[in-house]
């Protein structure tokens, strides 16, 4: 799913970007955008955008098992 239009950015593409920044340690989805090599343009998507970077960021602190 598109979660920037304005951009392209796909839903996964954004996750994969939230989850390299160390847990939220390098700053906002505007910052993540940029890294990205984009930028906000109609800033429509930041709402969708910003629940999706805190979903990964959390995800990223969580403890996972690991399979023996």
């Amino acid at each position: 799913m598109y979660i920037c239009i304005c951009n392209g950015i796909r839903e996964d593409e954004l996750r994969r970007a939230a989850a390299a920044t160390a847990s939220g340690r390098h700053g906002d989805v505007e910052a993540i955008y940029a890294r990205m090599g984009k930028r906000p343009q109609c800033r429509q998507c930041l709402d969708d955008a910003e629940e999706i970077v805190r979903e990964e960021w959390q995800l990223t602190r969580e403890p996972r098992l690991e399979a023996a």
